[in-house]
């Protein structure tokens, strides 16, 4: 894997950075992508000199051909990044929130791989990033969780299409990243406790969990059309 190269968008932060920290120790070349240029600039930092970064905005349709010829061949895409918008209640939750929602997650990763598509090595892989919530039945995530799954739809039939290309997702559980620092501290630390008591393996995640799953999708070439729920058992307790 030592002459392959990575391209994260979303790689700035939380899964997608631990997944560049992972594949940059098997020896691959990593491009992290992300929106926010502080941010960017410390992930660039802390990977060291086997990174690349490149700003971008996964939304801004219209600048993600150029930006991919910039970076050049690559032989695999990880999609890591997501949107917290279309939580709550059936009943009471909005249609424009969950329209948001679907424009932030699903628009985007279906675009950004589009875009990449001409450039991307036809013996490597596109790695999806979804949620258990694509998946478990539970309450208040009605919205959130049709644009999961609606990811986690596109894998098959893309792996079936792009063939040799592999195309697979992770969908993730709740892990510990700053999608949650909208929450205050303390109400992080007990939403942190009270899932860590429901999961089976009685823990919440960390970033490493999800980049260790990402990982294997690309190592293995023999994984295509799959989607792997990394959620420590936590859509049993659902």
């Amino acid at each position: 894997m030592s002459s392959q190269h990575a391209v994260i968008i979303g790689g700035s932060s939380g899964i997608g950075l631990a997944s560049a920290q992972t594949l940059l120790a098997s020896g691959m070349r990593v491009t992290v992508t992300g929106r926010d240029e502080i941010r960017l600039a410390e992930a660039k930092r802390a990977l060291g000199p086997g990174a690349g970064a490149f700003r971008m905005d996964a939304a801004d349709f219209q600048t993600q051909p150029a930006l991919f010829a910039e970076i050049g061949p690559l032989d695999h895409l990880v999609l890591a990044f997501g949107s917290r918008k279309g939580l709550g209640p059936f009943a009471s939750i909005s249609v424009a929130e969950v329209r948001q929602g679907f424009e932030e997650k699903l628009a985007p990763q279906f675009a950004v791989a589009q875009a990449a598509l001409p450039h991307l090595n036809r013996n490597g892989s596109i790695t999806f990033l979804a949620a258990v919530s694509a998946h478990a039945a539970t309450p208040g995530t009605a919205g959130i969780g049709a644009q999961n799954a609606a990811v986690a739809a596109l894998v098959p039939i893309l792996a079936a299409e792009l063939k040799p290309l592999r195309v697979n997702g992770v969908s993730p559980g709740l892990i510990d990243t700053p999608f949650w620092d909208f929450l205050p501290e303390d109400q992080r630390s007990q939403v942190y406790a009270e899932y860590a008591e429901k999961t089976p393996v009685g823990r919440i995640g960390c970033a490493e969990d999800v980049a260790q799953a990402i990982a294997f999708l690309i190592a293995n070439t023999f994984m295509t059309g799959h989607v792997i729920v990394c959620d420590g058992g936590l859509r049993l307790a659902a």
